[in-house]
């Protein structure tokens, strides 16, 4: 657990620890400011591709799937290989999953090598001009984790083309952390902790637009 994150953390009351109103709130203390920061999720619509980030759940697949079904995202792209030692990429994972639940093999695109949020779109930009072309896309949807939304979205108008639409998919799991719950434990305060760690790292780094 990084210093920084340890230092970040100590802002966040306990759930047992009774608020008292201030009229100088830390930043901190505002869920509801960092709700509005990091979780972003738009209407679906029709796309010209979605994409989807790995993560060790190939339930984030399911909005892909939803899209799909629906006629609004004739194409998948799947982006992930996950933790080195993992034998199986996620992306190869996350395509079997949705081949199981009637997406056909042929709309899914795969890259298997990216470890992290910033290769996920570095590592497949060459995938997509080369089977695709970025000439014709126009819109994106992206899905990801509710509390990663804003880097996801950040770092693919860095390290994609700028002309692109983008339209926020988050995952609707219960346990995925969303905006209406993550505050209210342990685990889905220090995930969206950490997140803010990320972009702040991400920014330093030059690996995100918007900034």
């Amino acid at each position: 657990m990084s210093q920084l994150y340890k230092r970040l953390i100590r802002f966040w009351p306990r759930k047992s620890e009774k608020q008292r109103p201030s009229a100088s709130a830390s930043p901190f203390e505002s869920r509801d400011a960092i709700t509005r920061l990091l979780f972003i999720e738009d209407a679906p619509e029709r796309v010209d591709l979605c994409f989807v980030l790995g993560c060790p759940t190939p339930t984030n697949m399911d909005p892909a799937i939803a899209l799909h079904e629906r006629g609004l995202a004739p194409l998948i792209m799947v982006a992930g290989h996950g933790p080195a030692p993992q034998k199986v990429p996620e992306a190869i994972l996350f395509r079997d999953y949705a081949v199981k639940r009637g997406v056909p093999e042929a709309a899914i695109m795969l890259e298997t090598k990216s470890t992290n949020t910033r290769e996920n779109f570095a590592f497949s930009a060459p995938i997509i001009e080369k089977q695709i072309g970025w000439d014709r896309i126009r819109s994106v949807a992206l899905v990801t984790k509710p509390f990663h939304a804003r880097r996801a979205l950040m770092t693919a108008r860095h390290h994609w083309p700028a002309h692109l639409r983008f339209v926020m998919q988050p995952t609707q799991e219960a346990d995925d952390f969303p905006a209406e719950t993550w505050w209210r434990s342990d685990v889905g305060r220090a995930f969206v902790m950490r997140e803010l760690i990320a972009i702040g790292t991400y920014a330093q780094q030059g690996d995100i637009g918007d900034f």
